[in-house]
């Protein structure tokens, strides 16, 4: 890894700058400390916690560097890292979380497996692997008991952040989740697996791969396949690229649902989707919704998805008519009472969705784009569309939507559009 890296993209579309991120990359010292020097033993049987935490806070106490770990499988419990350190798994390196049974904090209080607050100059890189043994945690998720999982990888208020080129495998809950006021993340390169939340034998739950918050970032080349948010942010984030990246099971590439303080300038391009529940996926509500504008969504495949577009902010309704979206009708959205506009209210504008190709499950719609009765979804082309469904593309409290050369076909026709308060045009 070089000390200093500049990556720039800028992309266009009708001669419209759409996306501008330039994250840099960490300066981290090559000075190499490894970990069995510093009493890690990587036979699958030891706990290395300490030593671990020992070879990061003597690499912080030398100014930073790489703090290797080799190849083996090393049982580890929370380690927390520092600035101007990168976390190395070499090739044939696992890194494996203790199991449920000996994790410190237990279903109680877990701490995150790895963290670090308001750091600078940080990365987890390398060709190893994370395990998180998450299976015995995954019931858990639906207790109402006030049963806790760990987190695999969390930084948060971090610049200049870098997690590029390992598997993450099995986390109890998040595999990665950014948080505070970031700056300046690149997640490259990496493969994140789990079960899909359907699994019949072992599903996963919130075990989402990559939850990102903050400013200047980008997801690149990675793989994943989980049983969750593929990818998700919330609010107060701006300035996100994800490109040439495979998504399997999973809930899609997702935004909120907490959107209070914004997002803003998303772009999503030259991505693969096979078997995801949802492509894109945007959700929010009334008690926690802010000005979600400024998304584009270029040069997508999706095939066997449960539905390619989902744009709607009436995330929390309780009423079962109102949280079956397969199935949800001109005339239910219609009866979904108005209320009035505030601070929190969700605000959704100017979406861009081109060239995108989408065959859809069998009995699930094309796709689903509703506002609110209050603040409609406004100013939304898909252009080059071409969608493959059981059921029309739903409509609903939406206006100044185009459809320029696109298809939606179903077996009740081309371009089946189901309607309520919204303004279309190019049918």
């Amino acid at each position: 890894m070089k000390n200093i890296f500049l990556i720039l993209v800028v992309l266009s579309f009708g001669g419209r700058v759409f996306a501008s991120v330039n994250p840099a990359m960490p300066r981290i010292p090559q000075q190499t400390f490894c970990v069995t020097n510093y009493g890690a033993v990587g036979d699958g049987v030891a706990t290395n916690s300490e030593a671990i935490q020992s070879t990061i806070d003597a690499a912080s106490s030398a100014g930073g560097g790489v703090v290797e770990i080799p190849a083996g499988i090393f049982l580890c419990g929370p380690i927390q890292l520092a600035s101007k350190i990168n976390l190395h798994l070499d090739a044939g390196a696992l890194l494996r979380m203790l199991p449920l049974d000996k994790y410190p904090g237990g279903t109680v209080n877990p701490q995150t497996f790895i963290s670090g607050d308001q750091l600078h100059d940080v990365a987890i890189t390398g060709t190893g692997a994370i395990d998180g043994q998450g299976a015995a945690w995954w019931p858990f998720a639906k207790s109402s008991d006030g049963t806790r999982r760990p987190k695999m990888v969390s930084p948060s208020n971090c610049e200049r952040l870098l997690i590029e080129g390992i598997t993450l495998s099995n986390s109890p809950m998040f595999h990665i989740a950014i948080g505070g006021k970031c700056r300046d993340v690149i997640v490259r390169g990496v493969t994140i697996r789990a079960p899909a939340s359907t699994d019949p034998v072992c599903p996963s739950h919130n075990t989402d791969a990559c939850d990102v918050k903050g400013k200047n970032i980008l997801i690149q080349d990675c793989d994943i396949s989980v049983g969750d948010d593929n990818f998700t942010c919330g609010g107060n984030t701006s300035d996100v690229l994800i490109t040439n990246c495979t998504y399997g099971f999973g809930h899609g590439v997702s935004i909120g649902s907490y959107t209070q303080g914004g997002v803003s300038n998303i772009t999503v391009i030259n991505c693969t989707f096979h078997d995801t529940e949802a492509g894109i996926r945007i959700k929010t509500d009334r008690d926690r919704g802010g000005f979600v504008h400024d998304m584009k969504y270029l040069n997508l495949r999706m095939t066997n998805v449960g539905v390619p577009i989902l744009i709607y902010a009436s995330y929390m309704a309780k009423e079962k008519q109102f949280r079956d979206l397969t199935r949800l009708t001109p005339e239910i959205a219609a009866s979904y009472p108005a209320a009035p506009v505030g601070a929190r209210t969700p605000v959704y504008c100017d979406f861009v969705f081109s060239n995108i190709t989408a065959t859809v499950q069998s009995g699930r719609r094309a796709g689903l784009i509703w506002g609110l009765p209050e603040m409609n979804v406004t100013n939304v082309l898909l252009q080059n569309v071409n969608i493959i469904a059981d059921r029309p593309f739903g409509i609903f409290n939406a206006q100044n939507v185009r459809l320029v050369n696109s298809k939606i076909l179903t077996p009740e026709g081309l371009n089946k559009i189901a309607l309520t308060n919204a303004q279309i045009e190019g049918r």
